[in-house]
């Protein structure tokens, strides 16, 4: 967790610890006055990520990271949701906070409410917020095979998927940006052959070169605000702030094929 040059070996559990650290040394390298807040509810493949956090603490309070376990996924999203709220009221003492919501995906499943209204609601300019969803796809310790993508698309959330442990460092620091210049969430999935694995991977931070998209807001901007009616939130959010992920997406090259063929015939999405 100290390294910020180089290469490190590390786990996914430990990479998703990592995130909140490197997004507050890129805070500080740019001039923001940031921290940061996590709530959820573990399962498995992120059983052990409360753990973890709470065993990095040091690492945690020098980076004005605030971990607050939810007594359940619902209130753990509702918490998140609540730290974009940062700057509507007077007396803020932070430039923003980002926020991280971490679940199984049957807490996806009952936190869909909260995750529609917070992603109308909004992000704040340097907050911004990664939902990061744990999916059992062969069923190893659930009551049915789970997958998220379905409930964020019913949510209107984009997802990133990693197919590697550098990929949920660098994904997840896209996820923040993404969700600070677009206004919604971002998510992003964990599974067990990330989590559960590990890899060295590259730590520099100038490893990232975030590209911002020519990208036309309206004038009132697309971020959280007071007394916010529902309809221009839905208004927002299909006309701006999932064009604006898209653009995200496209000017920083996050969707890639990875083994290419002169003749493809058949697609796998990772």
């Amino acid at each position: 967790y100290d390294l910020v040059e180089g290469k490190a070996y590390m786990t996914g559990i430990q990479a998703l610890v990592r995130l909140p650290l490197d997004q507050k040394r890129l805070d500080l390298q740019a001039g923001h006055n940031t921290a940061g807040f996590i709530s959820g509810y573990r399962g498995s493949p992120l059983g052990g990520y409360d753990q973890q956090l709470r065993a990095a603490q040091k690492w945690l309070d020098a980076h004005d990271i605030k971990f607050w376990e939810g007594l359940n996924e619902d209130l753990g999203a509702t918490a998140v949701w609540g730290s974009q709220q940062l700057g509507l009221f007077p007396g803020a003492q932070r430039d923003g906070l980002f926020g991280i919501w971490y679940g199984k995906a049957p807490g996806v499943d009952r936190t869909g409410d909260v995750f529609k209204h917070a992603n109308a609601a909004g992000t704040s300019g340097l907050g911004g917020v990664l939902a990061i969803l744990g999916d059992d796809h062969m069923c190893k310790s659930s009551t049915l095979p789970s997958q998220s993508e379905f409930a964020m698309q019913d949510a209107e959330i984009p997802v990133l998927n990693p197919a590697s442990i550098q990929d949920v460092l660098d994904y997840g620091l896209h996820g923040w940006a993404m969700s600070r210049f677009s206004g919604g969430w971002s998510s992003m999935i964990a599974l067990a052959d990330t989590m559960d694995s590990g890899a060295v991977v590259d730590v520099s931070l100038d490893r990232m070169n975030f590209v911002r998209p020519d990208f036309e807001f309206p004038e009132e901007g697309v971020h959280m605000r007071r007394s916010d009616p529902p309809l221009e939130k839905e208004r927002r959010l299909r006309d701006y702030k999932l064009p604006a992920a898209q653009a995200w997406v496209r000017a920083n090259s996050l969707d890639r094929v990875i083994l290419p063929s002169p003749k493809p015939r058949v697609g796998l999405v990772v």
